[in-house]
């Protein structure tokens, strides 16, 4: 048993103070207790908090940071920088991939992200062909989990068409497509690979109602775990909502709700343009709704009425998707000034009197958990993993505040500096603001970077 005594703790929603948290050898939170003596435990001056869950990742997207911002026709969308994204991703190798990988999940650690659910269709070689080991780019992803520390729920893809009524794809879409008995295949070898793995937890991933057809939803759901966890991309785009209508009648959340089984294991990623019955059904429905604000802002989505989908009972976690920002501060910071923007109001998160920035944070934990590891205790809470991160009390943001303004001085004046130290599983991964291997595999990083950046 391992022994850490935080001076102030954030436990079930309330800050205590002289916090003792026993670890077993498994990882996981054997007891708390408040008001404590530190006797002989490992003593802590910053303020404790649970590590958050990361919904929504294209580990890949990372490398495109920045590259993806030349002005483009007067039309440019998401559509347009979608055939940059393909033009990209045609180059990149295996060993490209874990390197970019290793560079993002050490960059979600140092934000105070301990879990990521990795939306992973990368599969095939440059020319569409399997790689002889047909897990090759799942394996580099679960590498760079472990070489890392972060907790992976990998979300292997399921993607064979381009669009709704089964389109056939193109050659920029070529690295993406299985068959339903391949994936279903790659789906359950993963999870023999990984089953003494507690890092790493298997889920499925039908792409989009434009990727996948109605039977395969269904042999989906049928065939693999019951407690699986599911994710779809869905109502991104106003053009996919009226691609969907014209192809089916019905708006893309509406069909989902009305041809799948959807309940608290799905996850919902994006639906940002959804109309009032769609909200109600998927509250209704205990699916999660996983919101990217950052990637939603760059992409110029649109922005999803969190203030409405709260009040009728819905839950949302927070993603990065595209990558091109790894801040949990900024995405909840940013979730939060598009509805005031809007709305031209503030505070709009939390509840009347509460502290804005603990109601995201909170709203955030509780969605972002139960999206990648639904049947597990979460938070900092006894048995649940010892997943936990130590803000940095003596960073300027916190100066002469009472911890109570911990979370709205974080999200909404600080950044990533004010993570200090971070655990996942009881096991340090970030001390003092840095990580073992961070020298190494920041220069692996640029190596790759330069060599990617060259052949644009």
């Amino acid at each position: 048993m391992i022994k850490h005594f935080f001076e102030n703790a954030y436990i079930q929603g309330k800050w205590q103070r002289n916090v003792l948290l026993t670890i077993d050898p498994d990882g996981r939170i054997a007891r708390i207790e408040k008001d404590s003596a530190a006797g002989t435990a490992n003593k802590h001056t910053g303020l404790l908090i649970p590590g958050m869950a990361n919904v929504h990742s294209h580990a890949f997207q990372r490398a495109m940071a920045g590259l993806g911002e030349i002005a483009g026709a007067a039309d440019d969308s998401f559509w347009s920088w979608r055939r940059v994204m393909y033009d990209f991703l045609a180059k990149i190798s295996p060993e490209d991939l874990e390197a970019i990988a290793d560079q993002l999940y050490l960059e979600m650690l140092k934000a105070g992200f301990t879990s990521v659910g990795e939306f992973h269709y990368l599969h095939h070689q440059q020319d569409g062909q399997p790689y002889i080991d047909r897990l090759e780019m799942s394996k580099r992803l679960i590498s760079s989990a472990r070489k890392t520390g972060i907790n992976l729920t990998l979300l292997p893809v399921l993607y064979s068409y381009s669009g709704f009524g089964a389109q056939d794809v193109d050659e920029s879409q070529r690295r993406f497509v299985n068959s339903t008995e391949d994936y279903l295949s790659m789906v359950i070898s993963l999870e023999e690979l990984t089953a003494t793995n507690d890092q790493v937890l298997i889920g499925m991933a039908p792409h989009s109602l434009r990727g996948v057809q109605e039977a395969q939803l269904t042999e989906l759901q049928n065939t693999l775990g019951a407690e699986m966890p599911i994710h779809i991309h869905i109502a991104e785009q106003i053009k996919e909502v009226s691609d969907s209508v014209h192809w089916s009648g019905q708006r893309p959340v509406e069909w989902l709700l009305d041809h799948a089984d959807v309940d608290r294991r799905w996850s919902l990623i994006h639906a940002t343009h959804i109309n009032d019955a769609e909200l109600l059904g998927i509250a209704n429905s205990g699916a999660t709704v996983g919101l990217c604000p950052i990637t939603e802002a760059n992409l110029g989505d649109g922005l999803f009425p969190v203030n409405r989908f709260m009040e009728a009972g819905g839950h949302w976690g927070i993603g990065s998707d595209s990558n091109v920002r790894i801040s949990l501060a900024e995405e909840s910071r940013t979730l939060e000034y598009g509805q005031r923007l809007t709305q031209q109001k503030r505070t709009l998160i939390s509840n009347r009197g509460e502290s804005n920035g603990q109601g995201l944070f909170d709203c955030a934990l509780f969605g972002g958990n139960r999206s990648i590891n639904p049947a597990d205790k979460q938070g900092l809470e006894e048995g649940a993993p010892a997943n936990m991160v130590v803000l940095d009390f003596e960073h300027s943001v916190f100066a002469g505040k009472d911890p109570v303004f911990a979370f709205d001085s974080w999200i909404f004046a600080g950044d990533n500096n004010c993570v200090k130290d971070v655990f996942v599983g009881g096991t340090q991964v970030i001390k003092d603001g840095g990580h073992d291997m961070e020298n190494v595999i920041t220069e692996r990083f640029k190596t790759v970077m330069k060599r990617l950046a060259d052949n644009l």
